[in-house]
């Protein structure tokens, strides 16, 4: 295996989709074990869900975010002895509790536990029905940052940035008439496409406050222990070896944006060459290739990029 500088980054909640990572499940005995260990776990049948589970079952908040903790983890104790040392981590959203595993800062158990009362706490903040989350291409943050300001003065029609994904897709959450309106003005204003997100909370954003009170008392209770790799955090784009400062950072994360580009801006400083997307889908893959053409992206979701990976 040659020596290089690389980075693994875990996908998030919207990466999902039904019958996710089968050749995994037909072919390694131990990915399918810790699915079973989570469940176990849990008190949810993630196995059954992950392969017979419709669209519409997984992407409810309380079934998504554990079935992709425990999909990206899997997928990293597949690879981490493979690989060589990453210079650093990150996770986009819910991943960022994958990579808090994968470095070593919390258990798998407690991080499906925290995940658990997360989504639970995240589905309660807003009434069905009554948040929006949705996508702008085409237009930059600081129009868009000021799209939401000038709407959210009523704060019936509250709207914020919630994901920094690349210079020219960002994702904003709110209520729903927040973000209706907001993606009628970024249409007028010259955005390419606005895409309603099939997420069943409106993250990231003011809405979530609350929520992240009563999550900071279940962080409270829990071990965490410092990094053994570099994570780079969503709320700022830097690492950090306080654990208290680590427990900070979540909470924030719940009412802050999610500086997707910063933080790829930020690996490329590191030096790093080719990251690995260890979870379901390519998303990020295609982001990190929007936002620098310098890296060589590996997306895991394909089960031959895996088998290269043990083969080299």
């Amino acid at each position: 295996m040659s020596s290089e500088k690389i980075s693994v980054v875990f996908p998030g909640q919207g990466s999902q989709y039904a019958g996710m990572l089968k050749d995994y499940f037909y072919t390694e005995p131990s990915f399918t074990k810790t699915f079973v260990l989570a469940s176990e776990i849990i008190g949810i049948d993630l196995l059954q869900l992950v392969k017979r589970g419709t669209e519409k079952k997984i992407a409810a908040t309380e079934i998504t975010q554990p079935l992709m903790l425990v999909s990206d983890v899997a997928l990293w104790n597949l690879i981490s002895d493979k690989i060589d040392k990453p210079m650093c981590l990150a996770g986009h959203s819910l991943g960022e509790y994958a990579a808090l595993v994968a470095s070593g800062v919390i258990s798998f158990e407690d991080s499906l536990n925290l995940v658990k009362i997360r989504s639970k706490l995240m589905q309660e903040a807003v009434p069905q029905g009554k948040g929006g989350i949705a996508a702008v291409i085409g237009l930059n943050e600081r129009s868009i940052t000021s799209i939401c300001k000038i709407i959210s003065v009523d704060p019936k029609f509250s709207v914020n940035p919630a994901n920094l994904n690349t210079s020219t897709q960002i994702v904003i959450s709110g209520t729903k008439l927040g973000v209706d309106a907001a993606l009628k003005v970024c249409r007028e204003s010259g955005a390419k496409r606005t895409i309603i997100l099939p997420m069943s909370i409106p993250s990231h954003c003011p809405l979530m406050t609350d929520a992240s009170i009563k999550f900071q008392a279940s962080l409270r209770k829990i071990n965490f222990h410092t990094p053994k790799i570099p994570i780079l955090h969503n709320v700022d784009y830097s690492s950090e070896i306080d654990t208290n400062k680590i427990k900070d950072k979540l909470v924030q994360q719940f009412y802050n944006p999610v500086r997707w580009e910063d933080t790829v801006n930020a690996i490329s400083t590191l030096g790093v060459k080719k990251i690995y997307e260890c979870g379901p889908g390519k998303v990020l893959s295609g982001l990190i290739k929007r936002i620098s053409k310098a890296f060589i992206t590996i997306d895991l979701d394909n089960y031959n990029n895996y088998k290269e990976i043990i083969n080299d």
